[in-house]
């Protein structure tokens, strides 16, 4: 099984990782790499009572996929897409698991709203004024590849462009103890069924068994382990880069995603 499509965008958000035009220079390791809190604001494309009630995944969420749309030159209004998370808003998780061990157990219609896992595709869904299919993802640590793979084949299969949209947040202590990621973090590629100026390189998609890649810098390896959606960095370093290679992602075990990436040269 071999899956194509062409990368018209990208959205980056993590630790010292502000976008992808800021990103590129320091995966591709012509410079270095200095982590910082990560701090994202509220979609401003969304009404003002919707933006009260976003947490930090839907900001996280939000921001990379209207940068990858936006880098892409595309609508999103014509983008199937598919969200992945392996935890989705671990804030609003604590807040429910609290409040249902207390003596009061009423929930607040925000926290209800918020609690489900599809509810950033909904605010994108509000946000975009997109009215295209959304599949929503959760693979545990896996959850990179799978969305990755769910693109893919929707691209392949339906032959429309399709936004994937991975993002990964901290959970608060108790939950941190159990399930330790360090930091939020959202990676957004704009996948397309053709070849267009925009167009950033052809990739081509295939299980395999091999072991995924690793990253040189120490603190960036940290990260794509200890946080799902970072598994996608060793794709982002290539892109990076700019040379025809091929990557090895996680996905679930025993198996792994093998993707050719042939860059678009442009004179």
């Amino acid at each position: 099984m071999k899956l194509t499509a062409y990368l018209d965008g990208i959205g980056l958000i993590g630790p010292g990782l502000d976008n992808w035009p800021a990103a590129r220079p320091i995966l591709a390791g012509a410079a270095p790499y200095e982590s910082r809190p990560l701090t994202v604001a509220a979609p401003q494309s969304l009404p003002p009572a919707e933006r009260r009630r976003t947490g930090l995944a839907i900001k996280v969420a939000l921001a990379v996929a209207q940068e990858a749309v936006a880098a892409g030159q595309l609508d999103a209004r014509q983008l199937a897409a598919v969200f992945s998370s392996s935890g989705a808003d671990n804030d609003n998780c604590d807040a429910l698991c609290k409040t249902l061990a207390s003596e009061d157990r009423s929930i607040s219609p925000t926290r209800f709203h918020n609690s489900v896992h599809n509810a950033p595709a909904g605010y994108w869904g509000i946000a975009s004024g997109a009215m295209t299919p959304a599949t929503v993802l959760c693979a545990h640590d896996g959850s990179f590849g799978a969305g990755l793979l769910e693109a893919m084949a929707q691209v392949a299969a339906e032959g429309w462009g399709t936004l994937l949209v991975t993002y990964d947040m901290p959970y608060p202590e108790p939950l941190h103890a159990k399930r330790p990621l360090p930091a939020a973090f959202g990676i957004a590629l704009a996948l397309m069924p053709e070849r267009s100026a925009q167009s950033l390189a052809r990739i081509e998609l295939s299980l395999a068994d091999d072991a995924p890649d690793a990253l040189t810098e120490p603190e960036l390896e940290a990260l794509r382990r200890a946080i799902p959606c970072a598994r996608g960095l060793p794709l982002l370093q290539a892109l990076a880069r700019g040379t025809e290679t091929r990557v090895v992602l996680d996905y679930l075990a025993p198996l792994s995603l093998a993707i050719m990436i042939e860059p678009e040269h442009r004179g």
